[in-house]
């Protein structure tokens, strides 16, 4: 959906074309994930939704963000938390500071309402990463984790999680099994096809609910239908 961009971490700030690209295609598509999340499930409701990949660089973390922007242009209270406590991102992409945070309220140092941080997106919050720990995998398969999230589904409509890659660190399969639901982001022409298969195969293993795979960085010809719809409204 995006080109990709390398950047150094420090000073990446994930594009937001939920902000900056009002009426662009890649926004409708959100609009659509939006809409076919809602539709997947129609018996169970997904409130805790979980945003993974095989590797890094695949852009589950831009992902996560737009998604929850629309979520809140949809009127629903969201909250977005940064549980990739390895290579936290959401602090520069909404220009926050990362502490206080998520490790915050899984050390109990602080409570939920400590951390909350408010974005310029009526009805979308955030809880940022907090601290970096040494033992990220053990805070967040705790009890206090299952606390959490019974917590913050009490005062959210839906709870965004952007996880760490799941081929690479085991926090991602953790979680999943905690989420309602987990979407894996794979990136055209960079995720390999073994690494996708094996992504999906630990998800499966860890017994998540996939509701889908993302296509990332997929480049859509100038005569596809989506351009010439987008022409004709204009």
């Amino acid at each position: 959906m995006f080109k990709k961009r390398k950047k150094n971490t420090q000073t990446a700030s994930r594009k937001l074309v939920t902000r900056d690209a009002p009426k662009s295609i890649t926004l409708e598509q959100f609009r659509m994930i939006r809409e076919n999340i809602n539709f997947l499930s129609p018996d169970k409701k997904v409130k805790t939704l979980l945003f993974t990949s095989s590797s890094s660089g695949e852009g589950k973390s831009t992902m996560a963000a737009n998604v929850a922007i629309v979520f809140a242009q949809a009127g629903k209270r969201v909250l977005l938390v940064d549980a990739d406590m390895r290579k936290p991102t959401t602090h520069y992409t909404f220009k926050s500071t990362i502490s206080p945070g998520l490790s915050h309220l899984l050390t109990k140092q602080r409570g939920l309402d400590e951390v909350i941080k408010r974005t310029h997106f009526k009805g979308l919050e955030l809880v940022t990463c907090g601290k970096m720990p040494i033992n990220p995998a053990e805070l967040l398969s705790s009890k206090v984790m299952e606390d959490l999230i019974i917590e913050m589904k009490s005062k959210y409509d839906i709870i965004i999680i952007d996880a760490p890659p799941i081929l690479l660190v085991a926090d991602a399969q953790i979680l999943s099994n905690k989420c309602d639901g987990t979407i894996l982001v794979v990136s055209s022409g960079e995720t390999e096809k073994n690494n996708a298969k094996k992504a999906k195969g630990l998800l499966e293993n860890s017994k998540a609910n996939v509701l889908g795979v993302i296509l990332n960085n997929y480049k859509l010809e100038k005569d596809h239908y989506y351009y010439n719809y987008n022409s004709a409204k204009e």
